[in-house]
């Protein structure tokens, strides 16, 4: 796995707020245009590429006690939902063929899910998209993630975050963390460091889905870590 030259199928995941760019909230064009410009250069180079993006621009759960947490949970679903229609339309801005599925109805907007249609989109050409989280409450896009790239046999989950990688203490507070190369899932349980959330981390551990995990502000990271210039860090299953 750690020959990322060597994959054929991904599932790459993205921030919403990193999408937002210093706006932090909505969309930065020039932003998703450089993943999209990116993402291209691996799908022409003949890797699969599916994709799910979080709701943060948008939507970061309950914003009051009183709100009930399933319909908070509805509304970041449908943040995700948005997510994805826009970034699909800039990747097909750049010429690539694209199909949005979300495990809900959602008129014509979108397709929905099912493995047999996801898999056939891969095999096509088709970068895919999952909107919608799992279409179920208190299941974060981390789990979501996991479970699509399971349900695909995805070769590997990318992680596209604001952070360059694993730390053991969060790097904003402590000048001193130390970054980790490579990391076991094993380990990033017994140390609580929270890469993603327990659901899905288990989830990976029990299908041995291994993680890359680099940060997407850096120039080129998507293209530069596919290519094997990775400065990130590798979650094993070993």
């Amino acid at each position: 796995m750690e020959d990322l030259r060597k994959l054929d199928r991904v599932l790459l995941k993205l921030s919403g707020e990193a999408l937002a760019g210093e706006k932090k909230t909505g969309f930065d064009e020039a932003t998703v245009l450089d993943v999209a410009r990116q993402v291209k250069e691996v799908v022409d180079s003949g890797i699969q590429v599916a994709i799910v993006i979080g709701g943060g621009n948008f939507w970061r759960g309950r914003t009051s006690e009183n709100m009930e947490r399933t319909r908070a949970d509805q509304i970041g679903m449908l943040a995700t939902v948005m997510n994805c229609i826009y970034v699909a339309d800039m990747f097909r801005h750049v010429g690539m063929k694209t199909k949005v599925y979300t495990p809900f109805v959602c008129g014509s907007f979108t397709e929905l899910f099912s493995k047999t249609d996801a898999l056939a989109s891969l095999e096509e050409g088709y970068v895919t998209f999952f909107a919608g989280g799992t279409g179920h409450p208190y299941f974060s896009t981390d789990t979501a993630t996991a479970l699509r790239a399971i349900e695909i046999e995805a070769d590997a989950i990318l992680l596209a975050k604001a952070i360059d990688g694993v730390y053991d203490s969060d790097p904003k507070i402590n000048p001193e963390a130390v970054k980790y190369d490579r990391i076991s899932l094993d380990q990033v349980l017994d140390q609580k460091l929270g890469v993603i959330d327990l659901t899905a981390t288990i989830m990976c551990l029990e299908n041995k889905m291994p993680l890359v995990i680099f940060g997407l502000n850096e120039k080129n990271s998507i293209v530069n870590t596919m290519k094997g210039s990775f400065t990130g860090t590798f979650v094993t299953v070993d």
